[in-house]
């Protein structure tokens, strides 16, 4: 399993980079997988992203899925294209937010919806 280390933390990933523990995941290891992701070269995680993030994480652990992508920005009080504006893929927010891999038909569904 690959190790994904930032400073002196260390998590396991998979082979696409994400998560394997959900538990472990905290604001230095959204960073840590921003980084892999290529979005920390262009900006920071803002306040904005974390509270996308962290949405994110809440509604996966009350409903087990991802929520519809245009509610997100409504329930962090962002403009309503806040997700593509600040990650540009809904998936890859995802996974910085630390969620599981989604399955093929959850991929097909958001990626359909963009």
């Amino acid at each position: 399993m690959p190790v994904l280390e930032y400073g002196r933390i260390q998590v396991e990933v998979d082979e696409e980079g994400y998560l394997i523990r959900f538990d472990d995941w905290n604001e230095k290891i959204a960073c840590a997988l921003a980084e892999r992701e290529g979005i920390l070269t262009c900006c920071p995680l803002t306040e904005e992203r974390m509270d996308i993030l962290k949405f994110l994480r809440r509604y996966y652990m009350k409903f087990n899925s991802f929520p519809i992508v245009h509610s997100v920005c409504k329930n962090v009080r962002q403009p309503k294209d806040c997700l593509n504006e600040q990650f540009i893929d809904p998936i890859q927010a995802w996974k910085i937010a630390g969620l599981p891999k989604p399955t093929t038909e959850v991929l097909a569904y958001i990626k359909h919806r963009l």
